[in-house]
């Protein structure tokens, strides 16, 4: 029986992202492919059961539709009714800045709104912005964990893995700005896979224990260390939230990016306590 392995997954999933995958019949999955369609949300089920399984989805959709549709329309207040400067544009006068969302033009941006994508405007609050705010905030984890390794040890070694941490995140914030695909392949030197390979298996490649919980006595970077790691985890679920549309991921480069981020950091960790930038006081 052949097995579908994750790089299968990986290369069918490249450009889109289903609802569901169906199993064709006479293979499996892999633990490990099983494991990135659950990372990804997407539900398992088997070729048989597709026919079925799509019915069921399609009367689920139609039965939210109609619950939509019985409920009375929301009322907006137009932009002027907000404040002066996000009035709409006079007759004649043109637009300077329009909202991403719903096609509305302005003469001034909103104090309450910013800009997405050139001069197109969403609310602060929006997923995608909530994203960039992230992912600006463990840069600045990073610069300032930098600053603290060069008061410290003076580990340039430290601070070069470091300096490939900040790469890969200036990347993501062009590629997701730019709308272009993320285009570097290796972290620390390492590919994805083995990524994934030396944080599973710690013990053979940096000899130290599997999930060694950070306590006090590990030092000041190694504390700098894991946060960066719990940021970067906190960046990728946010990540989820701004890319995720209708069960739909839009930005599959960009989550697993942000999968081995954290596992990078996770390794830098086991160096640290290897040893490998320097003696750990």
């Amino acid at each position: 029986m052949k097995v579908i392995t994750e790089a299968i997954i990986r290369a069918e999933l490249k450009a889109t992202t289903p609802e569901v995958y169906y199993i064709p019949e006479g293979k499996l999955l892999s633990p490990a492919a099983r494991e990135y369609l659950n990372q990804m949300q997407v539900d398992i089920d088997f070729e048989r059961n597709r026919e079925a399984h799509e019915q069921k989805l399609a009367e689920e959709r139609e039965a939210k539709a109609a619950v939509n549709n019985s409920r009375p329309p929301i009322e907006h207040r137009p932009p002027s009714a907000y404040a002066k400067d996000t009035a709409e544009p006079e007759e004649g006068q043109k637009a300077k800045y329009v909202d991403y969302e719903t096609g509305a033009g302005y003469t001034e941006k909103p104090e309450f709104m910013t800009q997405i994508f050139g001069n197109k405007l969403v609310d602060k609050n929006h997923p995608r912005i909530k994203y960039r705010g992230q992912l600006d905030f463990v840069q600045a984890e990073v610069v300032n964990a930098q600053c603290v390794v060069d008061q410290e040890s003076h580990s340039e070694r430290l601070i070069k893995d470091l300096d490939d941490i900040l790469d890969c995140l200036r990347k993501l914030m062009v590629a997701e700005i730019m709308e272009q695909d993320y285009d570097k392949d290796t972290i620390l030197g390492l590919t994805h896979e083995e990524l994934r390979e030396h944080s599973h298996n710690p013990m053979k490649f940096y000899n130290i224990k599997q999930m060694m919980l950070p306590d006090h006595t590990m030092g000041i970077e190694y504390s700098l260390l894991n946060k960066i790691r719990t940021e970067i985890r906190v960046a990728e679920l946010v990540a989820v939230d701004a890319f995720q549309e209708n069960r739909k991921m839009h930005r599959i480069d960009i989550i697993e990016e942000l999968n081995r981020l954290s596992s990078a950091l996770h390794i830098m960790m086991c160096k640290y306590l290897a040893g490998e930038y320097g003696s750990v006081k």
